[in-house]
């Protein structure tokens, strides 16, 4: 992930010094829409592995995560 990032990042300073190619640009896009997969496959790991309390510590997770939960066990 890191590199994706990092080439991201070197074509985001290229475009404002002297723009980029139409080969860059499909690059960068192609790298936009990786990245975005690897984050939001991050999050939904993270939500997955919750469980939520309220102040009295009773189990308040929803239901729906509940099974989400219970069918990757």
């Amino acid at each position: 992930m890191i590199e994706i990032l990092n080439r991201i990042n070197i074509l985001a300073k290229k475009q404002k010094e002297d723009g980029l190619t139409q080969t860059e640009l499909k690059e960068r896009q192609e790298l936009r829409l990786e990245y975005l997969q690897i984050i939001r496959g991050q999050v939904i790991s993270t939500v997955k592995g919750l469980t939520i309390l309220d102040p009295l510590g009773n189990d308040v997770t929803p239901e729906k995560l509940k099974k989400d939960q219970q069918n990757n066990h």
